[in-house]
């Protein structure tokens, strides 16, 4: 460390700003390469999603759905008929944030042998990073070697005529509310939107849904919305479509929030989510020192280098890609492998589709659970993508509720299920499962995508008898008539 003019000034082989799951797994990557790192974080170790994001939802979401399981189970449904212990509920969502304390991912950092620098990190220069601390302390990190912008994504509130006062809820609020209100609207339909509405609507508030499109989940194949848009009505929430939001008002400053729609309708309640999308944590990021643009995504090759830099990288949310925990962290693998073998001088010769250095599954095998009940999940593309892409493909659907394994997980069990052929090379492009339980069936499904593993050898994987995983199966009988 040198003090140049009065600043604090340190040089590290690699420095990463962002301490979230996707920074933390790029630090994890450089340390095993035997690379000194930084690593700089302005709120908490561990990032969004153990804190604002899967981890608190999940831990909302686990009891409701539980809940309606056990309802459709004979000899158990009687047993589970009251409401939640929401004081519970809220308990043990605190319990696995950690109560909103990062002691143990700091010691984790600590324990690999990397440097934490709390503070806002900016750019400054090529290779080179500004930290300013919550007292104005400024320090500045120089990299050998990479920089690694690991920043993740916002909530998106639009600029709507009121909004400043309602103080309206992001996913942030949503996800660590200490108590449940007495009606909810939730503005957007995708993941967020509808897990929201089942942890509130399951815990007791009464859940309005605004949708601007036709269904919920439209990324997703379209029976994967319908499903569970049915559960969410059969449960009690009201699900508008086709319209939009227009303006939105508080009576004082804890009072009910008044929506305006665009059809005309007025609605009251007393919170309102807004689930409409993400930006990048880019806007004071000092991208301008480097001939970027401020506030953008960053665009970046398939070892999640920027285009156009030899030291810059952008991993996670930032770089638009893929928008999920686990597939941010999947680059920060590839990214800190790309920047240790770089660092190294070894050529990356393993940039090919599926290599060591090339993050591929994010075009091709990109795995998703939305942990609703019932849930969805999906692998790879729909058959609108495939087709759109120009493959040749066959969709190949089968009833979820035919297996005998769905009769013995609930009664009255509502799925669906899809795998989308390449007709030409004989493989799976992509999977979708709706349906209670189908969560921890998706991976035998990314396997085959990311595996492109051919069809006639799918039919020798035997699923065992008598689970919901026959459904691999009864598409393949399907697929051959």
């Amino acid at each position: 460390m040198t003090d140049i003019d009065g600043v604090q000034s340190s040089e590290y082989d690699v420095v990463v700003i962002g301490a979230g799951p996707v920074g933390e797994n790029v630090v994890d990557r450089a340390r095993a390469a035997g690379l000194s790192t930084a690593v700089i974080e302005s709120e908490l170790i561990g990032g969004e999603c153990s804190y604002w994001a899967c981890m608190p939802s999940k831990a909302l979401l686990r009891p409701v759905v539980a809940r309606a399981d056990a309802r459709r189970v004979a000899g158990l449904s009687g047993a589970v008929q009251g409401p939640l212990d929401v004081d519970a509920v809220l308990a043990h969502r605190d319990y696995e944030t950690s109560n909103w304390k990062d002691d143990g991912q700091v010691g984790w950092l600590e324990s690999i042998g990397a440097d934490i620098y709390r503070g806002k990190g900016r750019l400054t220069g090529v290779r080179r990073v500004s930290v300013t601390d919550a007292d104005g302390t400024e320090r500045h990190l120089t990299a050998r070697h990479a920089v690694a912008v690991c920043t993740g994504s916002r909530a998106v509130v639009p600029a709507l005529p009121g909004i400043a006062d309602v103080r309206p809820w992001t996913s942030r609020e949503a996800t660590s509310a200490k108590e449940v209100p007495g009606r909810l609207v939730v503005v957007g339909g995708g993941v967020v939107g509808v897990e929201m509405a089942t942890v509130w609507q399951g815990l007791g508030a009464e859940v309005t849904m605004v949708i601007r499109g036709s269904q919920l989940l439209p990324k997703m194949e379209p029976f994967a919305g319908e499903l569970v848009a049915e559960a969410l009505t059969e449960a009690g929430a009201r699900i508008l479509t086709g319209v939009s939001t227009t303006a939105v008002s508080r009576a004082g400053h804890d009072g009910p929030v008044t929506v305006e729609l665009d059809n005309g309708e007025s609605l009251e309640t007393d919170e309102i989510l807004f689930a409409t999308g993400r930006a990048p944590r880019t806007d004071d990021l000092g991208l301008d020192t480097v001939g970027l643009e401020p506030g953008s995504w960053l665009t970046v090759d398939d070892s999640c280098r920027v285009q156009g830099s030899d030291w810059l990288y952008a991993v996670g949310d930032v770089n638009h890609r893929a928008l999920l925990t686990h597939q941010g962290k999947y680059q920060a693998r590839i990214a800190g492998a790309a920047i240790a073998a770089r660092a190294q001088k070894t050529p990356l010769l393993e940039t090919d589709p599926w290599g060591a250095h090339a993050a591929t599954a994010d075009h091709a095998a990109v795995p998703q659970v939305v942990f609703t009940d019932p849930e969805a999940a999906s692998v790879g593309l729909t058959l609108a993508e495939a087709e759109a892409a120009g493959h040749r493909v066959r969709a190949v659907d089968y009833d979820l509720a035919s297996v005998a394994g769905s009769g013995l997980y609930a009664n009255g069990y509502k799925g669906q299920a899809r795998m989308v052929v390449d007709l030409d090379r004989q493989i799976l492009l992509g999977v979708t499962f709706v349906g209670p339980g189908i969560g921890e069936l998706l991976h035998s499904a990314t396997v085959a995508v990311a595996g492109e593993v051919p069809i006639e050898r799918l039919w020798h994987a035997v699923p065992a008898y008598p689970t919901i995983s026959e459904i691999w199966l009864r598409l393949l009988e399907t697929y051959r008539g």
